[in-house]
This record gives structure tokens, sequence and C-alpha cells, in this order.
């Protein structure tokens, strides 16, 4: 006996096309934001993911959204895509160290609010804008260590970083820093600047003068030192504080006042000069507005003489007309 074919159930063959459905769609989860590990790292129940010294050169995806503290350090990266970064809005902890990063645009860490640890040490970064760190509102340390080509800090990139205690900008090329939005930070604690060829000049004088009065605040203060001008090249920032500030702010020797004399003289002169002339004019001007006036008087009275002239005319000959028809 025969037994009949069981029809076929048509659900699982629904449920294949729907899934490729899906992912011919893209509706399926980006890597970017599933909740998966990625390649060659390590995640943890603590929201720990370590990726460090795997010889990745691209920023790893599949993070786990819930990633509070990710670990990059030791590989080859060379970029930080922010679309990437600011999924993970509940990060707290990112080391990016020894990477080849050579820019941070505006926009990375746009979503990383709650961020209280960054580092971004022995990277090849160049210049930090004034709001890169902007969105940053919760972080308390930065270390921006080893970057040789770093020779630029917008004056305004700290503003924001309220919360910031410790910044460490050490060995990196910077010759120059305005402290005008660091000294403004109600919690800054350290801040370490030494290993940088700073310049001991009048424009770097509030960064030596805040190193002279503030020395606690400063990690490695004695290696802090000057790298220009050559008379000052080794010298602590700290103890060229006040140097500075005498240099810059000189009393006037006799040059100056000798100059001021020579100047007050000249303008002076000058204003004599441009007095004497402007009066000059004025009188010629004068003069030949009353020039003017009388020639155009004197042809309004010729105008008046020859008027009457010619009315007399007209009554003369009026008068003899009529002497004329009477005597007829």
């Amino acid at each position: 006996m025969l037994l009949a074919p069981q029809p076929t159930s048509a659900h699982p063959l629904r449920l294949v096309v729907c899934f490729l459905l899906l992912c011919g769609a893209g509706v399926l989860a980006s890597p970017i934001i599933t909740a998966g590990c990625p390649d060659r790292c390590v995640c943890d129940d603590q929201f720990v993911v370590q990726c460090a010294g795997q010889h990745l050169t691209t920023f790893p995806v599949n993070l786990p959204l819930a990633t509070r503290q990710l670990i990059i350090s030791n590989n080859r990266i060379s970029e930080l895509p922010p679309l990437a970064l600011n999924y993970l809005s509940d990060l707290v902890y990112l080391d990016c160290s020894n990477n080849t990063l050579t820019e941070i645009s505006e926009s990375t860490f746009g979503n990383l609010r709650k961020l209280a640890y960054l580092d971004l040490s022995f990277n090849t970064l160049h210049r930090i804008e004034d709001r890169t760190f902007g969105p940053l509102a919760s972080l308390v340390m930065l270390r921006m260590t080893d970057n040789p080509g770093l020779s630029d800090i917008h004056p305004d990139a700290f503003l924001e970083n309220e919360a910031l205690q410790v910044l460490d900008v050490s060995r990196n090329n910077l010759t120059a820093l305005n402290i005008t939005s660091l000294i403004a930070l109600p919690t800054l604690r350290s801040v370490g600047l030494s290993g940088n060829p700073w310049s001991c000049q009048c424009d770097n004088e509030d960064l030596c003068l805040w190193v002279h009065l503030e020395t606690f605040k400063f990690q490695d203060e004695g290696q802090t030192v000057c790298g220009s001008p050559a008379d000052m090249q080794g010298r602590r920032l700290s103890e060229v504080g006040i140097q500075l500030r005498t240099l810059c702010h000189q009393s006037l020797d006799s040059l100056d006042y000798l100059f001021f004399v020579v100047i007050g003289f000249v303008i002076f002169a000058a204003g004599t000069v441009s007095a004497w002339l402007m009066g000059v004019v004025m009188v010629l001007y004068e003069r030949y507005i009353k020039k003017k006036d009388d020639q155009l008087e004197l042809e309004n009275e010729e105008e008046g003489i020859e008027m009457d002239n010619a009315s007399r005319g007209r009554t003369d000959r009026g008068n003899r007309s009529l002497k004329t028809s009477h005597t007829v």
C-alpha cells in the first residue's frame, strides 16, 4: 500500500524568502550597531571590549551598543569614524593610543557625552581644532602625548570641558599654548607640558607665568624647559616667568621719551602748516566770492540804467505823438 505523500509545509520556505529579502533590502542591522563582538577582540560581561595589539587597520565594527570601555591601542588605525563611534553613547573609557591617527574631526566625539577618559597618545596628530573636544562634557582625563607633529592647539579647544582634571600634552612639538580657556577650568589639577620645544618669548609670557605661579599643577615641571630663544634654551618655564614679565613690560627709557618729543613736534608742525594753508584758502575763497558779488551787483545796476533809459525814451516818443495829433 502506497502512502500518499505528505504536503510540504510552505512556512519554513516563506521564512527563508523573507530573510533573503530583508538582507537584500538592507533592513537587517548594520554590523556597526549590532550587539556582537568584533573579530580579534574580546568582549566581557562588564561591557569592556579589548582590541589592543591586534594589527587592526580600521576601526572595529560589530561593537556591542552597551560598550563602556573600548581599548584599541597598539594597532594601525588611521581614522575614527564618527558614525560608528557615536553609536556608543554609554562609552566612558576610550584608549586609542599607539595608532596612526592624523586628525580628529569636530564630529568624531559628537555623541560621547559620558566619556571620562580619552587617550590619543603615540599617534600622528598635527592640530587640534576648537570643537574637537567640545561635546565631551564629562571628560576628566585627556592624554595626548608623543605626537611628534602636534604643533597647534586652538585657544578654545578645552573651553567646554569644565570637568577636565588631568591634561597631558607632553612630548609633542608645541612651542606656544594659549592658556585662556585652561585657567578658566574649575577642576583642572594636573597638567603635563614637558618634552615640548617651548618658546620663552613675550608671545608665550602667560604660559611661563602660569607655570611659575602654580608649579604644583605641572607634572615633570623640572623637564618643562625652553626650546628657544638660544639664550634661554634648557631653562625651566617656571624660572623665566617673572623675567619675561619684566622684559615684556619695560618702562620707557630716554630714547623712548626723545621719540615721543620728536613725534609731538612733527605733529605740532604739521598741524600748524595745515591750519595756515586752510586760512589762506579761506581768505582767497572769500575774496573770490566778494569779487563775484561785486560783478553781479554792477551788472544789475547797468541793466537797471538801461531799462530806465528805454522807459524814458518810450515816454518821450509818446508825448511827441500826442502833441502832433493836437496840432493837426
